[in-house]
C-alpha cells in the first residue's frame, strides 16, 4: 500500500517535544516538506542544539514552554489553528525514570489531555506517540498490537509505562466519543545522531564508553534482547502513519534482534576500540525481550525500515565521535 503526503506546504504543525532526540528529526522532515512547524519543548531532555540549524528558516518556530501547564496562547505561534498535532513530549530514558518521574507522568497524563482537547477544537490530526513499553515484559514474541502486555503498574519504570499507557486510553476515548482525527504509534527501540551520551540507554552508554576505552557495562548476563531501529527509518514510519488515515495503535522499529552482548561487541568491533565487555547488576523489570511484529505497519503503510544495525551504528558512532571530541 502507498500512502500519499497529506501534510506539506499551508499547513500548520505543532510538534511537543521537538528538541528532543526523535521529534527534533522529525521535525527535520516536516520543514523539509514545507509544513509551517512549531516545535514547543522546556528542554528538560531536550536541546536546542538539535534544532539550531533551523533557526533560520521561515516556516519554523521554536517554543520554550512546558505542555504540562497547558498551550501558553499569547505566544503567537499557538494561537492560529493547527492541521495536525504530534504529541512526542516526555522524557524516555531509564535515567528519567528515576529522575524525573513526575515530570514523565504529567506529561503523558494532563499534557495528553490538554493537546487533546486543542486537537478537537482545531479539527486536526492527533498522533500520539507511544511506546514499547506498552508491553512491559513481554510474554508473547515478538509483540502484535493486539497484545495487552504484562507491565508492572509499580515498578520503578512504571511511570514511563502507565503514562504512555494512559495516553493511549485518552486518545482513544477522544477518537471514539468526540470523533477526533487520531493515531497511536508504538515507538520501539531508536537511536541516531541526537541521542544524549548519559541518557541511560544501552546504545550511547555504549558508544559513549567505547570510544573513552572504558568498560563496556552490560547489564545482567547480556542475553536479553532489543531490536534496533535507526531513527531515519522509525522517521518515515512514523510520516507514513500521520498522513494516513489509520488510527492503530500500529508498531514502528525493525526486526533487527540483538542480544545485549552481541550489541556491546558489535559497537565496539565498529568503533576500532580496545575496550572490554562487563556485566553489571540488571536494573529492576527490565524487559527480557524486545521485537515488534511490523504486520500491520506493513499492511497498512507501505511501511519497510531499510538501515542495517552497521549501517546505522557506524553514523551514529560518528555523531557521538564528533560530539565527545
Amino acid at each position: 500500500m502507498k500512502v500519499a503526503p497529506r501534510f506539506g506546504p499551508g499547513h500548520r504543525v505543532l510538534v511537543t517535544g521537538g528538541a528532543g532526540f526523535v521529534p527534533s528529526h522529525l521535525v527535520d522532515s516536516l520543514v523539509a516538506r514545507g509544513c509551517a512547524v512549531v516545535a514547543l519543548d522546556n528542554f528538560v531532555t531536550g536541546s536546542k542544539d538539535n534544532v539550531a540549524h533551523l533557526h533560520d528558516k521561515r516556516n519554523f518556530t521554536l517554543v520554550e514552554a512546558d505542555v504540562s501547564d497547558g498551550l501558553p496562547t499569547h505566544h503567537p505561534a499557538l494561537a492560529e489553528r493547527f492541521d495536525a498535532i504530534l504529541h512526542m513530549a516526555s522524557p524516555a530514558s531509564p535515567t528519567d525514570f528515576a529522575t524525573l518521574p513526575v515530570e514523565i507522568l504529567r506529561v503523558g497524563s494532563v499534557a495528553t489531555l490538554h493537546l487533546l482537547d486543542r486537537a478537537v477544537a482545531d479539527g486536526a490530526r492527533f498522533l500520539m506517540a507511544s511506546t514499547s513499553e506498552a508491553y512491559g515484559d513481554p510474554k508473547e514474541h515478538p509483540q502484535r498490537e493486539t497484545y495487552w502486555g504484562n507491565v508492572n503498574p509499580i515498578g520503578v519504570r512504571s511511570v514511563y509505562d502507565e503514562a504512555k499507557r494512559f495516553s493511549e486510553a485518552a486518545t482513544m476515548a477522544y477518537r471514539r466519543y468526540r470523533g477526533l482525527d487520531a493515531a497511536i504509534v508504538r515507538i520501539f527501540n531508536t537511536y541516531g545522531p541526537r541521542m544524549r551520551p548519559d541518557d541511560g540507554r544501552a546504545i550511547p552508554t555504549f558508544i559513549s564508553q567505547a570510544l573513552r576505552g572504558e568498560p563496556i557495562t552490560v547489564h545482567g548476563t547480556g542475553n536479553q534482547t532489543r531490536s534496533i531501529c535507526y531513527v531515519e527509518d522509525l522517521v518515515r514510519g512514523i510520516l507514513l502513519l500521520l498522513d494516513s488515515t489509520e488510527t492503530g495503535p500500529v508498531n514502528c522499529g525493525t526486526e533487527h534482534e540483538l542480544t545485549m552482548r552481541q550489541l556491546a561487541e558489535l559497537i565496539v568491533s565498529l568503533s576500532g576500540s580496545d575496550s572490554e565487555v562487563t556485566y553489571v547488576t540488571r536494573a529492576a523489570d527490565d524487559p527480557e525481550m524486545r521485537r515488534p511484529d511490523l504486520t500491520l505497519a506493513r499492511e497498512l503503510l507501505g511501511y519497510e525500515p531499510s538501515v542495517a544495525p552497521e549501517d546505522g551504528l557506524r553514523r551514529t558512532i560518528e555523531h557521538f565521535r564528533e560530539r565527545l571530541g
